[in-house]
């Protein structure tokens, strides 16, 4: 393997591993609530079955990972993909402080207003990959509707739920 092509798997690897794990750790504070507290509450007739929202959330986060190794690959010199991977960074942490609020807390209003902003977040960091990369920036469109429909679902609960 030449240095770029064993550069490019590590950065791959690692978006993967990145991307994957902040799902792992949001199901930490996910997985334990299904059965009882979110059994319990007020759904939509819209709402997914339960055994949806895994595969769908592991394919999302893999397309996040190849977005972000296609920024990333471009080169942390130049000051627009750091700033682009920053905002992914935090749209990350969003993600899983969503987990954490919804879930974990079991606060709807909480995750009302993280999901809200993990939307924003995933916006701009559409917004920041499109001129680096089309392609990762149209890899993060699944993942912002997803969370669109994610937050009606979130802001419907609580509404039937208070």
């Amino acid at each position: 393997m030449s240095g770029q092509t064993t550069r490019d798997a590590v950065r791959l690897v690692t978006s993967i591993v990145v991307c994957e794990g902040a799902g792992l750790i949001g199901s930490i504070f996910t997985a334990s609530a299904i059965p009882i507290w979110y059994a319990s509450l007020v759904k939509p007739y819209f709402t997914p079955p339960n055994w949806l929202f895994a595969p769908a959330w592991l394919t999302l986060y893999l397309l996040m990972a190849i977005s972000a190794f296609i920024v990333w690959r471009t080169g942390l010199d130049k000051r627009q993909v750091r700033v682009a991977l920053g905002i992914f960074v935090l749209q990350l942490v969003l993600n899983v402080l969503w987990s954490l609020a919804f879930f974990g807390l079991h606060s709807l209003l909480f995750g009302v207003i993280v999901i809200l902003a993990l939307w924003l977040a995933i916006l701009l960091t559409i917004v920041r990959f499109f001129p680096i990369s089309r392609a990762a920036g149209a890899l993060l469109l699944p993942y912002i509707g997803w969370v669109t429909f994610a937050a009606i679902l979130n802001i419907s609960i609580r509404l039937l739920n208070t």
